[in-house]
């Protein structure tokens, strides 16, 4: 049930990372705040399709 998804910066769109997650646990969009290495600070992260 866990699948790979990958997490893209909202604010320049790179997408740098990559997790897992449980879809019947949690089947809404992940956003986590992470580093952004392009811009050098801490922004919003979503999971993209």
């Amino acid at each position: 049930m866990r699948v790979t998804i990958t997490l893209a910066c909202t604010e320049c769109g790179d997408r740098n990372y990559t997790t897992t997650k449980n879809k019947r646990n949690h089947p809404e969009r992940l956003e986590l705040r992470k580093y952004s290495p392009r811009l050098k600070k801490y922004t919003l992260h979503r999971e993209t399709r």
